[in-house]
Protein backbone atom coordinates (compact mmCIF):
# COMPACT_ATOMS: atom_id res chain seq x y z
CA UNK A 1 0.00 0.00 0.00
CA UNK A 2 1.06 3.62 -0.26
CA UNK A 3 2.82 4.79 2.90
CA UNK A 4 1.82 8.12 4.57
CA UNK A 5 4.60 10.68 3.27
CA UNK A 6 6.66 12.51 5.70
CA UNK A 7 4.92 15.88 5.71
CA UNK A 8 7.94 17.71 7.29
CA UNK A 9 10.21 15.78 4.98
CA UNK A 10 8.59 16.83 1.84
CA UNK A 11 8.55 20.57 3.16
CA UNK A 12 12.59 20.61 3.35
CA UNK A 13 13.06 18.83 0.09
CA UNK A 14 11.21 21.68 -1.43
CA UNK A 15 13.07 24.90 0.61
CA UNK A 16 16.04 23.07 -0.63
CA UNK A 17 15.12 23.50 -3.76
CA UNK A 18 16.88 26.54 -6.13
CA UNK A 19 16.50 28.13 -9.31
CA UNK A 20 19.15 25.92 -10.82
CA UNK A 21 17.16 22.90 -9.39
CA UNK A 22 14.24 24.66 -11.40
CA UNK A 23 16.21 25.02 -14.46
CA UNK A 24 17.14 21.15 -14.85
CA UNK A 25 13.62 20.42 -14.28
CA UNK A 26 12.07 22.62 -16.82
CA UNK A 27 14.68 20.43 -19.36
CA UNK A 28 14.03 16.92 -17.70
CA UNK A 29 12.17 14.41 -20.63
CA UNK A 30 10.92 12.52 -17.82
CA UNK A 31 10.72 14.40 -14.63
CA UNK A 32 10.66 12.89 -11.11
CA UNK A 33 9.81 13.24 -7.87
CA UNK A 34 12.18 15.61 -7.36
CA UNK A 35 11.85 18.15 -10.31
CA UNK A 36 8.12 18.16 -8.97
CA UNK A 37 9.27 19.60 -5.83
CA UNK A 38 11.83 22.17 -7.47
CA UNK A 39 8.88 23.33 -9.83
CA UNK A 40 6.40 23.91 -6.71
CA UNK A 41 8.68 25.52 -4.56
CA UNK A 42 8.86 28.91 -4.51
CA UNK A 43 12.31 29.27 -6.30
CA UNK A 44 10.21 28.80 -9.60
CA UNK A 45 7.87 31.21 -9.31
CA UNK A 46 9.74 33.49 -11.48
CA UNK A 47 9.54 30.55 -13.68
CA UNK A 48 5.69 30.47 -14.09
CA UNK A 49 5.51 32.39 -17.68
CA UNK A 50 7.85 29.48 -19.28
CA UNK A 51 6.35 26.71 -17.07
CA UNK A 52 2.89 27.92 -18.22
CA UNK A 53 3.95 27.83 -21.92
CA UNK A 54 5.59 24.19 -21.52
CA UNK A 55 2.49 22.85 -19.91
CA UNK A 56 -0.04 24.19 -22.42
CA UNK A 57 1.74 22.37 -24.97
CA UNK A 58 1.89 19.00 -23.42
CA UNK A 59 -1.84 19.72 -22.80
CA UNK A 60 -2.41 20.23 -26.56
CA UNK A 61 -0.44 17.17 -27.43
CA UNK A 62 -1.61 15.12 -24.97
CA UNK A 63 -5.29 16.10 -24.97
CA UNK A 64 -6.04 18.27 -28.21
CA UNK A 65 -8.26 21.26 -28.29
CA UNK A 66 -10.66 19.87 -25.77
CA UNK A 67 -12.28 20.55 -22.24
CA UNK A 68 -14.45 17.42 -21.23
CA UNK A 69 -17.13 18.66 -19.15
CA UNK A 70 -19.23 17.00 -16.31
CA UNK A 71 -21.79 18.20 -13.67
CA UNK A 72 -22.24 16.93 -9.83
CA UNK A 73 -25.69 15.24 -8.58
CA UNK A 74 -26.10 15.58 -4.93
CA UNK A 75 -27.88 12.44 -3.76
CA UNK A 76 -27.74 13.13 -0.14
CA UNK A 77 -26.33 15.90 2.94
CA UNK A 78 -26.37 13.38 5.02
CA UNK A 79 -22.90 12.81 7.25
CA UNK A 80 -21.66 11.20 10.21
CA UNK A 81 -18.96 12.54 10.10
CA UNK A 82 -17.25 16.57 11.64
CA UNK A 83 -15.35 17.66 9.68
CA UNK A 84 -14.42 21.29 10.29
CA UNK A 85 -14.18 22.61 6.93
CA UNK A 86 -17.36 20.84 5.26
CA UNK A 87 -21.17 22.19 5.02
CA UNK A 88 -22.19 18.55 5.41
CA UNK A 89 -20.53 17.92 8.98
CA UNK A 90 -22.95 16.05 11.09
CA UNK A 91 -22.69 18.86 13.71
CA UNK A 92 -24.02 21.47 11.05
CA UNK A 93 -27.81 22.99 11.39
CA UNK A 94 -28.76 22.43 7.97
CA UNK A 95 -31.90 21.22 6.54
CA UNK A 96 -30.99 17.45 5.55
CA UNK A 97 -32.15 15.57 2.66
CA UNK A 98 -31.78 12.24 0.71
CA UNK A 99 -32.89 11.90 -3.02
CA UNK A 100 -35.85 9.21 -3.45
CA UNK A 101 -34.18 6.57 -6.51
CA UNK A 102 -37.10 8.77 -8.57
CA UNK A 103 -36.05 12.31 -7.62
CA UNK A 104 -32.57 11.67 -7.93
CA UNK A 105 -33.00 10.15 -11.65
CA UNK A 106 -34.90 13.23 -12.19
CA UNK A 107 -32.09 15.74 -11.68
CA UNK A 108 -29.76 13.40 -14.06
CA UNK A 109 -32.18 13.76 -16.60
CA UNK A 110 -32.11 17.48 -16.25
CA UNK A 111 -28.61 17.13 -16.87
CA UNK A 112 -29.01 14.77 -19.79
CA UNK A 113 -31.36 17.26 -21.18
CA UNK A 114 -28.74 20.34 -20.68
CA UNK A 115 -26.05 17.68 -22.97
CA UNK A 116 -24.15 16.25 -20.30
CA UNK A 117 -23.37 12.92 -20.90
CA UNK A 118 -20.57 12.81 -17.71
CA UNK A 119 -22.01 13.14 -14.35
CA UNK A 120 -20.57 12.38 -10.60
CA UNK A 121 -23.16 11.25 -7.79
CA UNK A 122 -22.16 12.65 -4.25
CA UNK A 123 -23.60 12.53 -1.13
CA UNK A 124 -22.24 13.08 2.54
CA UNK A 125 -20.59 10.24 3.73
CA UNK A 126 -23.33 8.27 5.54
CA UNK A 127 -23.56 4.52 4.28
CA UNK A 128 -26.80 4.26 6.37
CA UNK A 129 -28.38 6.47 3.69
CA UNK A 130 -26.68 6.30 0.56
CA UNK A 131 -25.51 2.61 0.83
CA UNK A 132 -24.07 0.57 -1.83
CA UNK A 133 -27.97 -1.13 -2.51
CA UNK A 134 -28.68 2.36 -3.56
CA UNK A 135 -26.08 3.60 -5.86
CA UNK A 136 -26.51 0.31 -7.62
CA UNK A 137 -30.10 0.48 -8.19
CA UNK A 138 -29.69 4.61 -9.51
CA UNK A 139 -26.71 3.07 -11.58
CA UNK A 140 -28.30 0.39 -13.58
CA UNK A 141 -31.02 3.10 -14.01
CA UNK A 142 -28.25 5.67 -15.72
CA UNK A 143 -26.06 2.81 -17.28
CA UNK A 144 -27.73 3.21 -20.87
CA UNK A 145 -28.32 6.93 -20.73
CA UNK A 146 -24.77 8.43 -19.87
CA UNK A 147 -21.22 7.41 -21.31
CA UNK A 148 -20.01 7.72 -17.63
CA UNK A 149 -20.98 7.85 -13.99
CA UNK A 150 -18.46 8.47 -11.70
CA UNK A 151 -18.87 8.68 -7.57
CA UNK A 152 -17.73 10.91 -4.84
CA UNK A 153 -19.00 9.37 -1.32
CA UNK A 154 -17.96 7.55 1.46
CA UNK A 155 -14.99 5.26 1.00
CA UNK A 156 -16.05 1.47 0.42
CA UNK A 157 -14.04 -1.65 0.57
CA UNK A 158 -12.85 -3.13 -2.99
CA UNK A 159 -15.38 -6.12 -3.01
CA UNK A 160 -18.42 -3.11 -2.89
CA UNK A 161 -16.80 -1.09 -5.85
CA UNK A 162 -16.26 -3.89 -7.64
CA UNK A 163 -19.77 -4.51 -7.77
CA UNK A 164 -20.70 -0.96 -8.10
CA UNK A 165 -18.31 -1.45 -11.43
CA UNK A 166 -20.50 -4.21 -12.60
CA UNK A 167 -23.31 -1.82 -12.02
CA UNK A 168 -22.22 0.89 -14.45
CA UNK A 169 -20.19 3.26 -12.38
CA UNK A 170 -17.07 3.91 -14.14
CA UNK A 171 -14.92 6.20 -11.71
CA UNK A 172 -14.38 7.11 -8.16
CA UNK A 173 -12.86 10.43 -6.93
CA UNK A 174 -11.86 10.70 -2.85
CA UNK A 175 -9.61 13.10 -1.94
CA UNK A 176 -6.95 12.40 1.06
CA UNK A 177 -8.07 16.38 2.12
CA UNK A 178 -4.71 16.69 3.28
CA UNK A 179 -1.75 14.35 3.42
CA UNK A 180 -0.82 16.41 6.61
CA UNK A 181 -1.45 13.58 9.69
CA UNK A 182 -1.35 16.12 12.08
CA UNK A 183 -3.52 18.58 10.73
CA UNK A 184 -6.30 15.68 9.22
CA UNK A 185 -6.85 14.91 12.72
CA UNK A 186 -7.21 18.77 14.18
CA UNK A 187 -10.20 19.08 11.16
CA UNK A 188 -11.63 15.44 11.11
CA UNK A 189 -13.24 15.41 15.24
CA UNK A 190 -15.55 12.66 14.33
CA UNK A 191 -16.93 9.37 12.21
CA UNK A 192 -15.13 6.69 10.23
CA UNK A 193 -13.30 9.61 8.12
CA UNK A 194 -11.31 10.35 11.71
CA UNK A 195 -9.39 6.96 9.71
CA UNK A 196 -6.62 8.65 8.11
CA UNK A 197 -4.84 5.38 6.65
CA UNK A 198 -7.89 3.85 5.56
CA UNK A 199 -9.13 6.49 3.51
CA UNK A 200 -5.34 6.73 1.87
CA UNK A 201 -5.72 3.07 0.83
CA UNK A 202 -8.85 3.74 -0.78
CA UNK A 203 -7.62 4.62 -4.21
CA UNK A 204 -5.82 1.27 -4.55
CA UNK A 205 -8.86 -0.50 -3.29
CA UNK A 206 -11.16 1.34 -6.09
CA UNK A 207 -8.33 0.88 -8.98
CA UNK A 208 -8.23 -2.66 -7.25
CA UNK A 209 -12.03 -3.28 -8.73
CA UNK A 210 -10.91 -2.83 -11.85
CA UNK A 211 -12.89 0.48 -12.08
CA UNK A 212 -11.67 2.99 -15.36
CA UNK A 213 -10.51 5.81 -13.32
CA UNK A 214 -9.14 7.12 -9.94
CA UNK A 215 -9.44 11.08 -8.78
CA UNK A 216 -7.37 11.94 -6.17
CA UNK A 217 -6.57 15.21 -4.67
CA UNK A 218 -6.56 17.46 -1.29
CA UNK A 219 -8.20 20.61 -0.63
CA UNK A 220 -6.38 23.55 -0.68
CA UNK A 221 -6.19 25.72 2.77
CA UNK A 222 -5.72 23.52 5.28
CA UNK A 223 -1.83 23.18 5.07
CA UNK A 224 1.27 24.00 3.36
CA UNK A 225 0.01 23.69 -0.19
CA UNK A 226 3.66 23.55 -2.03
CA UNK A 227 4.20 20.23 0.50
CA UNK A 228 0.36 18.88 -0.18
CA UNK A 229 1.18 19.14 -4.13
CA UNK A 230 4.54 16.68 -3.49
CA UNK A 231 2.42 14.49 -1.50
CA UNK A 232 -0.33 14.34 -4.11
CA UNK A 233 2.92 13.73 -6.63
CA UNK A 234 3.97 10.84 -4.99
CA UNK A 235 0.65 9.51 -4.88
CA UNK A 236 -0.17 9.95 -7.93
CA UNK A 237 3.45 8.03 -8.89
CA UNK A 238 2.75 5.45 -7.33
CA UNK A 239 -0.53 4.67 -8.90
CA UNK A 240 0.67 4.54 -12.12
CA UNK A 241 3.23 1.65 -10.55
CA UNK A 242 0.72 -0.64 -9.19
CA UNK A 243 -2.50 0.09 -10.76
CA UNK A 244 -1.15 1.10 -14.97
CA UNK A 245 -4.20 0.16 -15.99
CA UNK A 246 -6.38 2.95 -13.79
CA UNK A 247 -6.57 6.73 -15.08
CA UNK A 248 -5.76 9.37 -12.43
CA UNK A 249 -7.21 12.28 -12.28
CA UNK A 250 -6.29 15.08 -10.18
CA UNK A 251 -8.30 17.47 -8.76
CA UNK A 252 -7.60 21.01 -6.73
CA UNK A 253 -10.43 21.85 -4.88
CA UNK A 254 -9.46 25.37 -2.84
CA UNK A 255 -11.90 25.73 0.28
CA UNK A 256 -14.71 28.00 -0.41
CA UNK A 257 -17.62 29.66 2.35
CA UNK A 258 -19.73 27.41 3.92
CA UNK A 259 -22.11 26.43 6.71
CA UNK A 260 -19.98 26.14 9.95
CA UNK A 261 -18.01 29.47 9.45
CA UNK A 262 -15.18 27.65 9.01
CA UNK A 263 -12.17 29.95 7.19
CA UNK A 264 -9.08 28.00 5.42
CA UNK A 265 -5.91 27.70 8.10
CA UNK A 266 -3.56 28.78 5.18
CA UNK A 267 -4.09 30.68 2.25
CA UNK A 268 -3.54 29.73 -1.30
CA UNK A 269 -4.01 32.45 -4.52
CA UNK A 270 -5.13 31.82 -8.06
CA UNK A 271 -1.06 32.43 -8.50
CA UNK A 272 0.04 29.64 -6.09
CA UNK A 273 -2.55 27.36 -7.68
CA UNK A 274 -1.61 27.72 -11.05
CA UNK A 275 1.65 27.21 -9.87
CA UNK A 276 0.53 23.70 -8.88
CA UNK A 277 -1.74 22.82 -12.00
CA UNK A 278 1.62 23.49 -14.22
CA UNK A 279 3.91 21.52 -12.25
CA UNK A 280 1.77 18.35 -11.88
CA UNK A 281 1.13 18.79 -15.64
CA UNK A 282 4.77 19.25 -16.39
CA UNK A 283 5.30 16.23 -14.25
CA UNK A 284 2.82 13.44 -15.52
CA UNK A 285 1.76 14.83 -19.08
CA UNK A 286 -1.07 12.34 -19.59
CA UNK A 287 -2.51 12.79 -15.96
CA UNK A 288 -6.23 14.70 -16.43
CA UNK A 289 -6.11 17.77 -14.37
CA UNK A 290 -9.85 19.28 -12.81
CA UNK A 291 -10.42 22.08 -12.26
CA UNK A 292 -14.41 23.09 -10.59
CA UNK A 293 -16.86 25.44 -9.83
CA UNK A 294 -14.78 26.56 -6.72
CA UNK A 295 -13.14 28.80 -8.84
CA UNK A 296 -14.69 31.83 -10.57
CA UNK A 297 -15.11 32.00 -14.08
CA UNK A 298 -12.57 34.78 -14.30
CA UNK A 299 -9.58 32.63 -13.21
CA UNK A 300 -11.34 29.16 -15.08
CA UNK A 301 -11.20 31.08 -18.30
CA UNK A 302 -8.05 32.00 -18.32
CA UNK A 303 -6.63 28.50 -17.64
CA UNK A 304 -8.13 27.18 -20.28
CA UNK A 305 -5.72 25.35 -22.06
CA UNK A 306 -2.95 26.27 -19.91
CA UNK A 307 -3.00 22.36 -18.06
CA UNK A 308 -6.79 21.56 -16.80
CA UNK A 309 -8.36 19.18 -18.98
CA UNK A 310 -12.00 18.76 -17.07
CA UNK A 311 -14.25 21.29 -16.54
CA UNK A 312 -17.62 21.26 -14.14
CA UNK A 313 -20.02 23.56 -15.39
CA UNK A 314 -23.95 25.25 -14.03
CA UNK A 315 -23.32 23.05 -11.01
CA UNK A 316 -25.47 22.80 -7.72
CA UNK A 317 -24.22 21.15 -4.37
CA UNK A 318 -27.61 21.03 -2.51
CA UNK A 319 -29.56 17.95 -2.86
CA UNK A 320 -32.67 18.18 -5.59
CA UNK A 321 -31.18 21.69 -6.58
CA UNK A 322 -30.80 21.32 -9.97
CA UNK A 323 -35.64 20.66 -9.85
CA UNK A 324 -35.78 23.08 -7.91
CA UNK A 325 -33.01 26.16 -8.63
CA UNK A 326 -34.74 28.64 -5.51
CA UNK A 327 -32.67 25.75 -3.26
CA UNK A 328 -29.50 26.77 -1.31
CA UNK A 329 -30.06 25.81 1.98
CA UNK A 330 -28.42 22.64 2.81
CA UNK A 331 -25.32 23.55 0.42
CA UNK A 332 -21.87 21.22 0.78
CA UNK A 333 -20.31 24.97 -0.22
CA UNK A 334 -20.93 27.94 -2.16
CA UNK A 335 -20.33 27.85 -5.95
CA UNK A 336 -17.55 30.23 -7.56
CA UNK A 337 -18.93 30.16 -11.26
CA UNK A 338 -22.76 30.55 -11.62
CA UNK A 339 -22.76 30.45 -15.12
CA UNK A 340 -24.86 27.94 -17.30
CA UNK A 341 -23.60 25.05 -19.23
CA UNK A 342 -24.12 26.95 -22.15
CA UNK A 343 -22.03 29.90 -21.10
CA UNK A 344 -19.10 27.97 -20.10
CA UNK A 345 -19.23 26.03 -23.06
CA UNK A 346 -19.58 29.21 -25.16
CA UNK A 347 -16.56 30.74 -22.92
CA UNK A 348 -14.63 27.97 -23.91
CA UNK A 349 -15.33 27.63 -27.90
CA UNK A 350 -14.02 31.47 -27.94
CA UNK A 351 -10.72 30.50 -26.65
CA UNK A 352 -10.59 27.88 -30.02
CA UNK A 353 -11.48 24.85 -27.73
CA UNK A 354 -14.38 22.23 -28.14
CA UNK A 355 -16.48 21.24 -25.28
CA UNK A 356 -17.00 17.88 -25.00
CA UNK A 357 -19.30 16.02 -23.05
CA UNK A 358 -18.19 12.66 -23.92
CA UNK A 359 -15.03 11.27 -23.87
CA UNK A 360 -15.64 7.80 -24.22
CA UNK A 361 -18.36 5.28 -24.83
CA UNK A 362 -20.16 2.61 -22.51
CA UNK A 363 -20.07 0.02 -24.86
CA UNK A 364 -16.54 -0.50 -24.35
CA UNK A 365 -16.89 -1.38 -21.34
CA UNK A 366 -19.81 -3.38 -21.99
CA UNK A 367 -17.14 -5.15 -24.32
CA UNK A 368 -14.46 -5.51 -21.60
CA UNK A 369 -16.44 -7.76 -18.92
Amino acid sequence: MFSSPDFQQLQQTIERCTSVDVKQALLARSPDIHDLAALISPAAEASLPEMARRSALLTAQRFGKTTQLYAPVYLSNHCTNRCAYCGFAASNRIVRRCLTLDEAEAETDILYQRGFKHILLVSGEADNVVDVDYLEALTLRLRGKFAAVSIEVQPLSTARYTRLFKAGITAVAVYQETYNQDVYKQVHLAGKKTDYHYRLETPARVAAAGMREVGIGALLGLTDWRAEGLAIGLHLAWLRKNFWGTGVTVSFPRLRPAAGAFAPLVPVSEKNLSQLIFALRLFDPDVGLVLSTREEARYRDGMLGLGPTRYSAGSCTAPGGYSNPELSDGEQFSVGDLRTVEEVSLAIAAKGFDPVSKDWDSAFQEMSE
